[in-house]
């Protein structure tokens, strides 16, 4: 499968994400916005508590 997105992911990885957009009716556009959003509000919450 032709991967239309410019990321340099491997194509395993691109299923998985896949999966988890139709699990979470989101498209994988917005899957991936949503998991990059919750690791940055994860990482700034880890920089306040160190």
């Amino acid at each position: 499968m032709n991967n239309p997105f410019p990321l340099r992911i491997s194509e395993e990885l691109m299923e998985k994400l896949r999966k988890m957009a139709e699990d979470h009716s989101r498209s994988i556009n917005k899957e991936i916005e949503y998991l990059i959003k919750k690791a940055v509000s994860e990482h700034e919450k880890e920089l306040t508590t160190n």
